[in-house]
């Protein structure tokens, strides 16, 4: 039985069998920190560089677990700095429960150390489930609460318990007037299925069509089978969200990849030319690279009601979950006998890998990045977990990765923040111990706080059935998104200033805290250095010295992009010539015949 309220606290998370809670101590969580000593550590503590980075760690254990990642920090600045891993969670839909401490109760409203108002610090990015504890009655209730609703709602949730109240002694609510109960731990999440006359309505929008174009996001991952199996039956192609980039498989001849800014031209083409749109899952937000208004009819799938046609005009909304909906759908759908728009597709799926291929083996000083990721893709292991940064380290994992077999892949999808590749792998890790991880790094983000956290994978290794953990390093020495937007949105050269990182050996400084470090500065050494990394018996750093100037302009650039662009070298872009002869070649693969 628990004795304190910090007992309590860790017993409830075991009921609710949630195995670690990744985070930082400090003495506005003392109490709950000795709970966890006199339990044997169970839940396991494990100890991030950063409370942002224990945020983030709890956020890629819930994506690639299922289950509800949990964080813990102090009171103050140690809550403060949960707040970027929250909101990634909160705009990512990802169950995450952050448990925060408080200035003890008698001190609060005295302006006392390290007393910050969490209820509003919090009341945005936990708004569908925050509480703050003063009473031991409550905890059953608060606890249960900030689970099931993670959960149910895919969004992040906070308690905040006071100081104090962690060593005082425990009691339960009691039978009485304003105490509230809880029901043992346990989560159902039932069938959503729309009303039959909308999934009647649905189906007779896409048997109408000629062109059927289909885009699942991450909401569609459940629903695989069926995806596959609509896209069967309407001869369409299927395009890839970002975050839903693992829903589907890459060897299948009829998925296009990634969509967007970061996409393919054949999802570019699919878009353009398609004359029904079918959403699933997915609250892609880019309108811009859906079909023109107006000359797609368009149906959605999403559980969220709330975030249903709001991206583009759809004719048939259908709130339900993906599977189940998609199950009542396929009954009703005509299998299509004119196969002629499944095989533009399939040719201009097979035109681009060839395209993707030769442009990842253009020359460039001294590695191109491009090439750093497809040879990845020749060799990873199809039980993987890929994560990936911000920055242009996201453009070569959108579209130079081949997702096949039960890999898994995400990065920071809407809110789109800096850092959180390695605490998302070391997350992937403890969600599945006995698989390969791997994540893309920029060198900016690797100096924000990916660096720290290699001493965070070196001291829990041991805890990892498969040791494989590989971080590799996109050094360029440049804040290379940012560099490519100032060319490419105003027409600005690169300002060094701001854009230049200071060199740093990520392989030197791995090897300082007991990992193998690898470096590459010669593209035919990429291949053999991924086998070696991923045949290790332990964690690898790859730095892998690339290319700044080889551009991660999209497939389908407007013409105000290559405008800027030519006017930021006008401008005097340092090394423009340079930038200008790498982007020329990368291009030119484009429209070379195979």
């Amino acid at each position: 039985m628990a004795e304190t309220v910090g007992d309590y606290v860790l017993q409830r998370l075991r009921d609710w069998n949630v195995e670690q809670v990744f985070g930082y101590p400090g003495d506005g969580i003392n109490g709950i920190i000795a709970a966890f000593g006199k339990a044997d550590n169970e839940p396991r503590f494990v100890q991030s560089r950063h409370e942002e980075m224990a945020a983030f760690e709890a956020v890629g254990y819930a994506k690639f677990s299922g289950r509800v990642g949990v964080c813990m920090a102090t009171s103050g600045p140690g809550a403060i700095h949960l707040l970027n891993g929250l909101y990634d969670a909160k705009l990512d839909h990802v169950p995450v429960v952050a448990i925060v401490g408080q200035t003890a109760r008698s001190a609060m409203g005295g302006s006392y150390q390290q007393e910050v108002d969490l209820q509003v610090l919090f009341k945005d990015v936990a708004s569908d489930y925050l509480v703050e504890v003063n009473v031991a009655e409550q905890l059953p209730n608060a606890i249960d609460r900030a689970i099931r609703i993670a959960l149910a709602r895919r969004a992040p949730t906070a308690i905040i318990i006071p100081a104090d109240l962690q060593d005082e002694k425990y009691t339960p609510p009691k039978h009485a007037f304003k105490n509230v109960p809880s029901s043992p731990p346990s989560v159902v999440q039932p069938d959503v299925l729309p009303a039959a006359g909308d999934i009647e309505r649905a189906a007779e929008v896409l048997n109408a069509g000629k062109k059927v174009a289909i885009l699942v996001g991450q909401g569609a991952r459940a629903a695989a089978a069926e995806v596959r199996h609509v896209a069967d039956l309407l001869g369409a192609g299927v395009a890839k969200a970002l975050l839903g980039k693992d829903v589907l498989s890459d060897e299948l001849p009829y998925v296009t990849g990634s969509i967007g800014l970061l996409g393919t031209r054949p999802s570019y083409e699919l878009m353009r030319d398609c004359d029904t749109l079918l959403m699933i899952g997915s609250n892609f937000p880019y309108s811009q690279f859906l079909p023109n208004f107006g000359k797609a009819r368009g149906v959605q799938i999403d559980l969220d009601g709330t975030m249903i046609g709001m991206r583009f005009p759809t004719e048939v909304n259908l709130v339900g979950d993906s599977k189940s909906t998609l199950a009542a759908l396929i009954p009703l759908l005509r299998a299509k006998e004119d196969r002629s728009w499944r095989k533009t597709i399939e040719s201009n799926v097979a035109r681009w890998w060839q395209t993707v291929e030769m442009q990842a083996m253009v020359t460039a000083t001294p590695v191109n990045p491009m090439r750093i990721v497809w040879e990845l893709s020749a060799r990873v292991p199809q039980d993987a977990i890929v994560t990936a940064d911000s920055g242009s380290a996201a453009n070569w994992y959108a579209r130079d990765l081949k997702m096949r077999g039960r890999m898994r892949g995400s990065l920071s999808g809407t809110l789109a923040t800096m850092g959180p590749a390695v605490p998302y792998a070391i997350g992937a890790k403890f969600a599945h111990p006995d698989r390969p991880v791997v994540a893309l790094v920029g060198d900016g983000a690797m100096q924000m706080n990916g660096m720290a956290e290699l001493i965070t994978i070196a001291r829990y290794r041991e805890l990892w059935a498969d040791p494989r953990c590989v971080v590799c390093v996109l050094h360029n020495n440049d804040l290379n998104q940012v560099t490519w937007e100032l060319r490419a949105m105003g027409g600005a050269p690169k300002f060094e200033e701001s854009q230049v990182l200071p060199d740093v050996s990520y392989a030197s400084f791995a090897q300082s805290v007991g990992l193998e470090g690898i470096t590459v500065d010669d593209p035919d050494d990429l291949g053999p250095a991924w086998d070696r990394a991923l045949s290790a018996d332990g964690p690898v750093v790859l730095d892998v010295h690339c290319d700044p100037e080889v551009p991660p302009i999209p497939p389908h650039a407007t013409f105000e992009q290559a405008k800027f662009a030519a006017e930021a070298v006008l401008k005097g872009d340092p090394d423009a010539w340079h930038l200008m002869v790498e982007g020329l070649k990368t291009k030119a693969q484009e429209v070379l015949p195979h």
